[in-house]
């Protein structure tokens, strides 16, 4: 008889299943839902530009309210005692250093404010829209940041009377006039995304993207898409102005004037998304991030470079075989550090912009790459599947510390250490195998805390959405592991094809065969697991989420494999 725990589409998992090892175990706290709530989720590191202090926020989730609460922290580059800067019952988020080091420019309650030295703050926007996601113009004068507005109105006063209008309406409905409707469980309705610009010690706010498109459009998880020019003259911007938006990824990069305008459409020819456009120190170039194929969201990011002087563009990395996701300018603007998904993880690279020669710099799965603007100092987040993000700081002028061979940088907060230590969660194992047509495939075994080689554990393997994203070595709040190899499962994660950080034809592969070739790697993967001696053979399950949900519905409706039963 087939027994599956779980035929999941959603978010969150219900485990109802055989009990796992049900033997008393005290020797170690067990990593449970609750205590993966308590966990303080450290994000958005920024270093001054001076090089000495990162600024960064911890949200923590309050159960009790139903809701998360953000503040802001600072902490020394060569890390200590943490200084906790943001309190009280509002969040508070997204800091960012003026140029001058002297103000962090941040978000709390839906609005930009400013805190300076002495801890004097001043509010900065006062929209009924909101603002969010502050970014400084180079002269310290003005910040930018989106706010959700009707695109017919020119002005506040408006916005607020078409928001009041609606919610003294008695009949409430949702009603959509086109069709990208809604993202994910929010509604869209009828505002759209604009950038403002707004003096920096507050007052008018400017919108700089009139019209009835989202600039930028909308995303989860990229990097702020727009940014200043060096001269803090212009702004560029990425904006998707197809009618059939719902269907394209056509997004391109503008720039405008600060002071307004008609914008400049900078990447017309490409039919694929053209998003994160960054200036570089010098003003020579506009570096930015772009997909060729059109209507393709999973196509490989390409680094694309824009000369400003002579307006040729060029691929920096046209033989690299992986997606460059976010990516900074070192000050002296002859290179671009980024981040980029290899086998697994995220190391940290460096490119240089004259000949697109590139190097590992930083081991590992790490994110949120920031350089200080002295160019001493590169700070990053980091991950594994035992351990929740921290920040680290590397010394980009200290001889040996970034060798040749990749670095681990060092940990200067320390948010979580003590709380995830009595767990002693196990690090995740790397394994490969054949996959379909003899394909190497490859992907994770945790194995539960306290393991003894001698038991014989239950599997539980776990799918990844998308279908073109992956299982990394990297810590998860959504779909957690440990939550299972605490629970005493051996926990399988498979890279099938699809997967994402093996190269584009693998990814490409799962395209118009989503229950083929990845369910029989997937299949091949479980029995290869399925044959470890601690593995309880007769006791192996599956559970996914989104596409992971549509292979765990395949894997019921079509194994027949004799090799695998579950």
């Amino acid at each position: 008889m087939k027994r599956l725990f779980a035929r999941l589409c959603a978010f969150t998992l219900v485990f109802c299943a055989t009990a796992a090892v049900a033997e008393s175990q005290t020797e170690r706290a067990r990593l449970t839902v609750g205590e993966l709530l308590k966990i303080q989720r450290v994000a958005d590191p920024q270093i001054s530009p001076n090089g000495e202090t990162v600024a960064y926020q911890i949200t923590v989730p309050d159960v009790a309210a139903n809701r998360n609460r953000t503040q802001i922290y600072l902490i020394s580059a060569e890390g200590g005692e943490p200084k906790q800067l943001t309190s009280g019952d509002a969040s508070a988020s997204t800091p960012r250093w003026s140029p001058d080091g002297n103000r962090l420019a941040f978000v709390t309650g839906g609005q930009i404010w400013t805190i300076g030295e002495g801890d004097v703050r001043k509010q900065v926007t006062n929209l009924s829209t909101g603002a969010a996601d502050p970014v400084w113009s180079p002269d310290g004068k003005m910040i930018a940041f989106v706010s959700d507005v009707y695109p017919g109105c020119r002005d506040d006063a408006c916005n607020k009377t078409r928001d009041e209008q609606a919610g003294k309406n008695p009949v409430k409905a949702h009603t959509a006039g086109r069709l990208l409707y809604r993202h994910w469980t929010s509604w869209k309705g009828d505002k759209r995304s604009h950038v403002f610009v707004v003096p920096a010690e507050g007052g008018t706010a400017r919108d700089l993207t009139p019209g009835d498109f989202d600039a930028p459009p909308f995303s989860v998880g990229d990097p702020t898409d727009y940014d200043f020019s060096p001269d803090s003259k212009e702004l560029a911007f990425a904006s998707n102005t197809d009618k059939a938006e719902a269907t394209s990824t056509n997004s391109d990069i503008f720039v405008v004037s600060v002071e307004g305008g008609e914008a400049r459409r900078v990447t017309g020819d490409n039919a694929g998304a053209d998003k994160t456009p960054r200036y570089s120190p010098d003003g020579r170039f506009l570096a930015y991030r772009s997909q060729a194929g059109a209507g393709f969201e999973s196509d490989r990011w390409r680094l694309m470079l824009h000369d400003r002087r002579t307006k040729a563009t060029r691929e920096l990395l046209p033989r690299y075989d992986a997606h460059v996701e976010g990516f900074t300018f070192a000050p002296s603007s002859d290179f671009i550090y980024f981040v980029s998904g290899e086998r697994g993880r995220q190391p940290i690279f460096t490119v240089s912009v004259a000949d697109g020669s590139m190097r590992k710099l930083v081991e590992g799965s790490n994110d949120d790459v920031q350089i200080s603007k002295d160019g001493s100092r590169l700070v990053f987040t980091r991950s594994t599947a035992s351990a929740p993000t921290e920040i680290y700081v590397g010394c980009l002028n200290c001889a040996g510390l970034f060798g040749v061979g990749g670095s681990q940088g060092q940990q200067v907060t320390h948010t979580n250490d003590a709380f995830m230590k009595r767990f002693g969660l196990p690090k995740a194992e790397e394994l490969t195998w054949d996959g379909a047509g003899g394909t190497k495939i490859a992907g994770w075994l945790v194995r539960p805390p306290d393991f003894d080689a001698k038991k014989k554990y239950p599997l539980v393997v776990l799918i990844h959405g998308g279908p073109q994203g992956a299982w990394n070595d990297s810590w998860s709040y959504r779909w957690n592991p440990q939550i299972y190899a605490g629970a005493g499962y051996v926990v399988f994660l498979p890279n099938p094809r699809g997967s994402t950080g093996f190269g584009q034809q693998l990814t490409n592969e799962v395209t118009g065969d989503w229950g083929g070739r990845a369910y029989t790697d997937i299949v091949n993967g479980v029995a290869h697991v399925a044959e470890m001696p601690f593995v309880d053979k007769s006791n192996i399950g599956a559970a996914g989420a989104s596409y992971g949900g549509y292979m765990v519905n395949w894997i019921l409706g079509h194994n027949d494999d004799p090799r695998v039963h579950f």
